[in-house]
């Protein structure tokens, strides 16, 4: 059994750990790219090595908050500083010596898209507040997260995970053993919960962004329902496991404080309701930022109908929004030559059936960003269909192949659960427990329950669905 409590390392993860996800984005440029046609003409493919900027700023992203520059990259305004200067030669290649500003312009316009999103979503979700004090038995604390998993998709793991989080801490302030219900809360609704639409999670957005049918992720259901099943009992068992363990005092004490759960700032749904609105009925046809200005509409009608103080309750703070905008300011940019030499060599990759493609996306989201990977293994995929080494029906609006889109969103959403840097959300979640004194495993310790109770589920959803 693991161990319910363990303290906080700062060390960064060993090479061991990061090898093979440097490895594997090394491998997606397998020879130096020559020119290539395609889209609205033809344009030189980047050299290879310019995937070097990619690849350190997500190792940065990994490293450096686990290592003594830990303050300085506290800092917004120094991740924007790195963000900016990794960038500065591929854009400086884009605009001066091989001129593609088309593409640098799409890629600008899908960052404020997706920023506009998650920060719309973060701010009318902080205008939510669970008040109350829910039992801490094994039943309720399973169907809370059960719920929270399915409002996941609405809401985005992000928004779930900050309105959610802190009612499963009050809820389970008096137990001693409450590790276990963290990081399960980061598997299911910072991670797995977000499959269903496409403000669920950042890459599902990004396939939006790219053509797929908003609705097209609700066929992720049968996958997304047998990890969450599965995880869902697998913590029913072990919490009452540890349940079991604690003493009566505690049981009674959760007993004498429970609350029912009231919702304040309650007007803030409907503004998520409109959010959700915008996304599936406004596209780019009807005007470039017409959607993300009815989004910031949204958020001023937040803004002027829910009290203050709702947010104040919930320590609201622009700090992790401002923190993904000034991070993927750098990933959008830096990862532009790594897209073009994929559109071009993506077929030399060796990943060519719906497990590998599930697998390959998966294992990079483990250890960096989700969102630019799914996206990096959605621009191969439909570069190989281009050239006829994938087949089958493919996603409307895309070049992608049903199947093979699948395995993507799978692996990319679900196995960005697999560690802390995964997936956004989950340093988010284990700072605030940490915050209310919950002494969360190291980085490595956090993969041992990954590895333990993630990789087994996915194995069989290889073998369900992706055989």
């Amino acid at each position: 059994m693991l161990e319910p409590h363990r303290r906080v390392s700062r060390r960064a993860p060993s090479a061991a750990v990061l090898a093979p996800a440097i490895a594997a984005l090394l491998a997606l440029v397998p020879g130096v790219a020559a020119a290539s046609g395609g889209g609205g003409g033809s344009h030189t493919v980047p050299p290879t090595w310019m995937v070097v900027f990619f690849v350190a700023m997500l190792l940065s992203i990994a490293i450096v908050p686990l290592t003594k520059l830990e303050h300085w990259w506290h800092s917004n305004l120094n991740k924007l500083i790195l963000g900016l200067a990794l960038s500065a030669y591929p854009v400086f290649w884009l605009v001066v010596l091989e001129p593609n500003t088309a593409e640098l312009a799409t890629k600008m316009h899908e960052y404020a898209s997706f920023i506009t999103l998650l920060g719309a979503l973060f701010y009318i979700s902080g205008g939510i507040y669970l008040a109350g004090d829910l039992k801490c038995t094994p039943a309720s604390n399973t169907i809370f997260l059960a719920f929270g998993t399915v409002f996941a998709s609405v809401i985005g793991t992000t928004g779930a995970s900050m309105l959610l989080i802190r009612p499963v801490l009050r809820a389970n302030a008096e137990r001693k053993f409450v590790v276990h219900t963290v990081v399960f809360f980061i598997f299911l609704v910072s991670n797995v919960g977000g499959s269903l639409l496409p403000l669920g999670d950042p890459p599902l957005f990004l396939g939006y962004l790219q053509g797929v049918p908003f609705l097209w992720t609700l066929g992720l259901w049968e996958e997304m329902a047998t990890v969450a099943g599965l995880l869902l009992v697998i913590y029913f068992v072990l919490d009452r496991f540890y349940y079991a363990k604690e003493s009566e005092t505690v049981r009674k004490a959760d007993l004498a404080h429970a609350t029912p759960l009231k919702i304040e700032g309650g007007i803030n749904v409907l503004w998520l309701l409109g959010i959700v609105a915008c996304a599936a009925f406004i596209r780019d046809e009807h005007g470039i930022f017409v959607r993300e200005a009815a989004m910031i509409g949204c958020v001023l009608g937040s803004r002027f109908t829910s009290p203050a103080e709702t947010r104040e309750k919930n320590a609201f703070s622009w700090f992790p929004i401002l923190e993904v905008a000034a991070l993927f300011i750098g990933i959008f940019l830096t990862m532009i030559p790594a897209l073009l030499i994929l559109q071009a060599n993506g077929d030399q990759l060796g990943v060519d059936t719906p497990a590998k493609f599930f697998w390959a996306s998966g294992s990079l989201s483990s250890f960096l960003d989700n969102a630019p990977t799914y996206l990096v293994f959605f621009e191969t995929a439909g570069g190989m269909t281009n050239k006829g080494l994938l087949s089958g029906d493919i996603v409307p609006g895309t070049h992608v192949p049903a199947m093979i889109l699948t395995a993507i969103s799978c692996g990319s959403v679900f196995m960005g659960a697999n560690s802390y840097i995964g997936n956004g959300p989950n340093f988010m979640v284990k700072a605030i427990a940490e915050e209310s004194k919950v002494q969360m495993p190291s980085f490595f310790g956090y993969m041992k329950w990954s590895i333990g109770f993630l990789i087994p589920a996915f194995i069989l959803v290889t073998f369900v669905f992706f055989r």
